[in-house]
């Protein structure tokens, strides 16, 4: 705040100084020349000589002059504050200044008694002789000298406020003379105590006088006291019960949000409640959304910790209490918020609103989790299910984010207490969800709440995850107990006291799989074997229980018991649990345990030669994970590897011999390896023959902890199913063909879309038989370690050959081939997808027995998806440098052939394998940089090291290049793809980055894909990806509407000017057979980007209305185009999409277009009435296709129909009171509309018939 500068004082004393008793360091001090220090006695005779002085001047003024007299200029009152150190110091005795200064306060007193004299004392005084420094003839008034005075300050102040009231005003307002005195002083000695008697003078002073007082205390006190005076809080509460006027509170509002970031925050609430109490139906919107921009918690948190902690007054105990009530703050505003949107619906969708209106993972605040979890905790189902949408939506998306849990949990523990039940709640339902991008969210609001709350929390967690366990849901139930050996594993003390909840799963075990049954058994037995006296009695019920599964005769039942057994004896084994025993060896009461167990499982699994191999393998499997005691692993060298060999690894086959020897470095033994994967490679293809000729074959087991019969029904009822479909497919499209005789030639190519997947294999339309899947037979194949894809580093081997001589002449060279390279990488791609996948699994078909994923990947589930992640970073040269070696291998090919694809000379099989190889390449590199890990703090260092290695081999220019290469469509949204997974590794995507994906799009987009053989790629392979890039090029291009309008206006236009087999010249795959994967796609991302579209507010300015309006002409425009479409390509498909997305574009239409057209009726009347005109061409088209879907009698399509017809009817009483809000009620006429057929008329006659009409005309049936 600005203040006047003082003027430089300077007073001088000629009269010599008599010695007197000093301090020290004072008389070092002293001037030599200019004795600035007086005796006492010339101090006296100066203070009393000035202020009577001063007095006596005032007393001789007569009433009738203006202007009041002083004796003393304004430097003498200056010159003496900044004397008055000296005076007090060297006064003879501090009684006698005291008496002084009373003196001279009486004085004061009784000459301010009259009203003329105080009156007099307040206006501007002219001094009695001007002096030489003198500039103006007039000065401050005597109290304004006397509280520049700063000994007197405070007892002036009182004096002059006392007599405020008391004293009539004479035709003066005496009350604003005294606050004008007040402001702008150089210096208030007390500001403290001023603010208080100001304050004490607001509660008894007239209304005039407060707002007076209230208005200057920015002027009076100084900065450091205006927090304290602050009346935001009591402004706002008082404004909250005062009627106004609806503008008034829209002012007042408005003033109050743009303070919102600079309140206090114990005010905070208070300006809250405020704010959303004066929330009307129509802007509860657009409040609530600047409300949420202008709310951020942990700012208001952190200025209040920052001033309690930089306070040299507080103590720590005080700063705690500072902290406790600012934890209150926060929880008195959620209050608030949560008791409006309990009690207004309005305010709750507009809070939904608002939290999905955040685009960006850097906008979303700690208020956004709180928000949701107060919306959850409403009893308002539509509310409840919102919420957990649209958290569902958001964690999908990235946008919320562990590490902003993670914060809430940390600064707002004793806030998010209230919300538990939600928390639960929302838990659960994040873990249960089928999509896999947001289970590991819900998982961390479980870990969490365990760590964060109580022991009552705590206890409601463990219940809640045991029953996850046992609901028999695989994936929540595989999820969940994670979560409790993490939960083990860092709070071991606490979770021991939930022991009996976990061990209830043993009831269950059945409805788990073999993992989950490790991770139960790794579990309960870390808890049971801890040496505490209360999981101790669990000891006994794991042995009992595993006895009991060991000793039946159920296969399944059996495998429960080995792999429990054997798990048991890891956890009682592991050298952590040798107590005291020395040279290693276990306790002899561990000993007597572990002995026996062992025993136990050796016998029991030898009646069967499955249970046996199982027993192996889970014996092997913990010799590599387990660190066991000497005793241990010398008896079960002992007892099994004896016949292991011979009984196990010899009937394996090819694999396990490769999962043994890849981690050799030995050139000679790398040699073998790949000679072992050519022979693997070579098998396949015979299989592939041989089990096509014969299809009721089951090979025998080769992953012993399975089921067999779920994989053998999924092998043996494949090819039969197809055929019945086909057959059954054709008698319908035989029987709606007769049905339907105005249906063109287009429906019946349209509607065999979803039945072309013969048209990917050629050969089988000339009666030859293919060759069976081996990836269906998977189950039955050993499984490939993930170290055996080390095997991909190898390049050319070569080593030295004895011939019969014993000469080393020859030289025999071994490198991966295309089958081998293809092998490792569609087992590396299979993996990946399972371990690191981001995108949900596809639920089975109703009545469909749905095969588990988990069959043959039992070895790599016992890694985790960290583990998975670094081993493909180590992977990342190799990957690179094979990437390249397949682009140069078509940039070859392209070069002599003249680009010719299927040109003579070309290996069409081994164009074939290396067109598969360069997908997966893409896939691979795609998959691992999509795992939704790196997006945790923890795993950064990870994605920088996998950035740092691609970084040194490709760029994302060296990925653009490769478009030239790509020899497939789908090989081509797989680069599309990784490009723009990279893209987000970074964060938000740039515009150049953005443009370069749709430039990329485009050029795939506008390019005729053939096979290798040279026929034209088709089939629903093709169609899926072609959908997928098309969707890609629509989101990332500038203009979604232009883009729209350039498709359905240029591409689609050109496709119906020519023959029916031809394809688009601007668009090569637009064709009659890919038309509905262009409308599906074009309709979709009309809709959403029009559900996009800002409102219409009635504080918009003429150009921003203008440019919405243009917009929305744009939109539809576009979607003009796209309904009239149907009238050409009638088929079922695509009349269902144009009802489901016409639809849903009218309804945003009504909510975001129509309050646009409301306040831009007037001042953009032709191009209102024009783009109304455009649009009820649009719903005349739909209007006809519901009566057409209802002589039909199509179910599929007579779905849309209902909801349809209802917004048609809002449409036409929507512009009905638009007309009327703009007084328009003339422009509006209401008639029948008749059912027409969709080929009666054309667009060209329509707009004939009703172009020249001038007014609005709205017909409805």
């Amino acid at each position: 705040m600005m203040r006047k500068k003082k003027r430089p004082a300077s007073f001088s004393v000629n009269e010599g100084t008599t010695s007197f008793d000093a301090p020290i360091d004072v008389l070092k001090k002293k001037p030599k020349t200019n004795n600035f220090y007086m005796h006492s006695s010339q101090c006296t005779s100066f203070v009393l000589n000035s202020c009577r002085s001063s007095c006596v001047s005032k007393e001789t003024a007569t009433p009738s002059k203006k202007e009041s007299q002083i004796s003393q200029c304004k430097c003498t009152f200056q010159t003496f504050n900044s004397s008055k150190r000296a005076h007090m110091f060297y006064w003879h005795s501090y009684s006698q200044f005291c008496q002084i200064i009373k003196e001279f306060i009486s004085g004061l007193e009784s000459h301010i008694e009259d009203p003329e004299r105080f009156r007099n004392c307040l206006l501007p005084s002219l001094p009695r002789s001007a002096g030489e420094g003198e500039t103006s003839s007039f000065q401050e008034s005597l109290v304004r000298l006397l509280l520049g005075v700063e000994m007197l300050q405070h007892t002036v102040v009182i004096r002059c406020t006392c007599t405020c009231f008391s004293v009539g005003e004479g035709g003066l307002n005496i009350p604003h003379l005294i606050i004008t005195q007040l402001k702008w002083l150089d210096r208030v000695v007390d500001c403290k105590d001023l603010g208080c008697k100001l304050m004490q003078l607001v509660a008894v002073a007239p209304v005039e006088v407060q707002r007076d007082i209230i208005t200057s205390l920015p002027e009076i006190l100084e900065d450091s006291q205006h927090g304290h005076m602050i009346l935001t809080a009591v402004l706002t509460h008082s404004a909250s019960a005062v009627f106004c006027l609806s503008m008034s509170v829209a002012q007042v509002r408005g003033a109050v949000m743009t303070t919102v970031s600079a309140v206090q925050l114990e005010d905070l609430p208070v300006v809250v409640k405020f704010i959303l109490h004066s929330i009307s139906a129509s802007d509860s919107s657009e409040v609530v959304c600047d409300l949420h921009k202008k709310l951020n918690l942990e700012q208001c948190m952190l200025s209040s910790v920052l001033q309690a902690s930089q306070s040299h007054e507080k103590s720590k105990s005080s700063y705690s209490v500072s902290s406790c009530s600012s934890k209150d703050s926060v929880a008195l505003v959620l209050e608030v918020i949560k008791s409006a949107v309990r009690f207004q619906k309005t305010i709750s969708e507009a809070w939904l609103k608002a939290v999905e209106n955040v685009h960006e993972t850097e906008d979303h605040k700690v208020l956004d989790v709180l928000v949701l979890l107060i919306l959850h905790s409403t009893n308002a189902n539509q509310s409840r299910r919102g919420a957990e949408q649209l958290l569902k939506v958001k964690v999908r998306r990235g946008l919320i984010q562990e590490a902003l849990l993670s914060r809430t949990f940390r600064d707002y523990a004793q806030v998010m207490r209230g919300y538990f039940p939600s928390i639960l709640a929302l838990a659960q339902s994040l873990l249960r969800s089928p999509d896999c991008c947001v289970v590991p969210f819900g998982g961390h609001m479980y870990k969490l709440a365990f760590t964060a709350f109580d022991s009552y929390c705590q206890q409601e967690v463990v219940g809640s995850l045991v029953t996850h366990v046992c609901s028999g849901v695989s994936g929540e139930a595989g999820v969940a107990l994670e979560l409790l050996c993490e939960l083990v594993s860092q709070k071991p003390t606490e979770m021991a006291q939930y022991a009996v909840f976990v061990k209830g799963i043993l009831d269950y075990m059945e409805k788990l799989n073999p993992q989950q049954i490790r991770q139960l058994f790794h579990l309960l037995s870390s808890l049971a074997f801890r040496h505490d006296q209360h999981v101790s009695h669990i000891q006994d019920d794991m042995h009992i229980v595993v006895r009991k599964q060991l000793s039946s005769t159920v296969p399944k039942y059996k495998r429960i018991g080995i792999i429990g057994a054997v798990m048991m004896v890891g956890i009682m084994a592991a050298p952590s649990n040798a107590g005291v025993s020395q040279g290693g060896t276990l306790p002899k009461d561990t000993h007597r345990q572990v002995m026996p167990l062992l025993e136990l499982v050796r016998s029991c699994s030898e009646v069967s030669a499955e249970a046996t191999a199982l027993y192996y393998d889970e014996l092997a499997n913990l010799l590599q994970t387990f660190p066991l005691d000497p005793l241990v692993q010398a008896w079960i060298g002992k007892s099994v590897l004896e016949e292991f060999q011979e009984d196990f690894v010899v009937d394996l086959g090819a694999e396990i011999v490769v999962n043994a020897f890849c981690k050799q470095t030995d050139p000679e033994m790398k040699m073998k390896v790949v000679t072992r994967l050519q022979n693997i490679t070579y098998l396949q293809t015979l299989l592939e023959t041989c089990l096509a000729a014969s299809p009721g074959f089951i090979p025998p087991l080769a992953n012993f902890d399975c089921e067999s019969p779920e994989v053998l029904a999924t092998t043996s009822s494949t090819a039969p199913a197809k055929k019945a479909n086909r057959k059954s497919v054709g008698k319908k499209r035989k029987a709606s063909d007769s049905k339907n005789s105005s249906t063109d030639s287009s429906q019946l190519e349209e509607a065999t879309l979803p039945n072309e997947s013969q048209q990917d294999h050629p050969e089988k339309e000339k009666g030859t038989k293919a060759a069976a899947s081996v990836s269906s037979y998977r189950p039955f194949f050993r499984e490939l370690d993930m170290e055996a894809l080390g095997v991909l580093q190898c390049g050319l081997l070569s080593r030295s050959v004895l011939d019969t001589e014993l000469h080393s002449k020859v030289r025999e060279e071994v490198q991966l081939g295309p089958a081998e390279l293809l092998f490792l990488l569609e087992d590396m791609w299979h993996k990946l997808k399972f371990s690191l996948a981001s995108t949900p699994a596809k639920k089975a078909p109703f009545l469909k027995v749905k095969a588990d994923r988990a069959v043959g990947f039992s070895r790599l589930q016992q890694k985790s998806s960290k583990d998975v992640a670094t081993f493909c970073v180590q992977l990342l040269p190799t990957l690179c440098t094979h990437l390249e070696n397949c682009h140069n291998h078509f940039q070859t090919l392209i070069t002599e052939k003249q680009g010719v694809v299927d040109a003579l000379g070309v290996d069409v099989k081994e164009q074939q394998l290396m067109c598969s190889a360069y997908q997966l390449l893409l896939q691979v590199l795609d998959t691992t940089f999509s795992w939704s890990g790196f997006s945790q703090p923890e795993q950064r260092a990870l994605l920088r090291r996998a950035l740092g290695v691609l970084a040194k081999y490709i760029h994302a220019y060296y990925l653009l290049n490769l478009r030239s290469t790509v020899p497939s469509l789908s090989a081509a949204l797989s680069l599309t793809q990784l490009i723009i997974t990279l893209g987000q590794c970074g964060g938000p995507s740039p515009g150049s980055h953005r443009n370069a994906i749709a430039s990329l799009a485009k050029h795939f987009l506008c390019q005729e894909w053939v096979t290798v053989s040279g026929a034209k790629d088709r089939g629903n392979k093709h169609n899926d990806a072609l959908h997928s890039l098309l969707c890609l090029y629509l989101e990332h291009t500038d203009d979604v509407l232009k883009a729209v309008e350039e498709i359905a206006g240029e591409g689609i236009r050109e496709l119906l000017t020519e023959a029916k087999d031809t394809r688009s010249r601007s668009w090569a795959t637009l064709c009659r057979q890919t038309f509905l994967v262009y409308y599906k796609a074009l309709m979709a991302e009309l809709e959403r980007s029009v559900r996009k579209l800002p409102p219409g507010r009635q504080t918009d300015s003429k150009e921003v209305q203008s440019e919405k309006l243009l917009t929305w002409n744009i939109a539809v425009r576009d979607f003009h185009i796209l309904v009239n479409l149907v009238k050409v390509f009638d088929s079922r498909p695509v009349l269902s999409v144009c009802l489901k997305y016409g639809r849903l574009f009218l309804e945003s239409f009504l909510k975001l277009g129509m309050p646009l057209l409301d306040y831009s009726f007037k001042k953009h009347k032709e191009d209102v009435q024009s783009l109304l005109k455009t649009f009820q061409l649009s719903t005349r088209q739909l209007h006809h296709m519901c009566g057409h879907s209802k002589i039909r009698q199509d179910m599929g399509l007579t779905n849309h129909v209902p909801a349809l017809k209802k917004g048609l009817e809002q449409f036409v009483y929507r512009v009905k009171a638009m007309l009327t809000l703009n007084q328009c009620q003339e422009a509006f006429w209401l008639g029948n509309l008749k059912n027409r057929d969709l080929k009666v008329m054309k667009a060209s006659d329509w707009e004939n018939h009703f172009g020249s009409q001038p007014n609005l005309e709205f017909w409805h049936n």
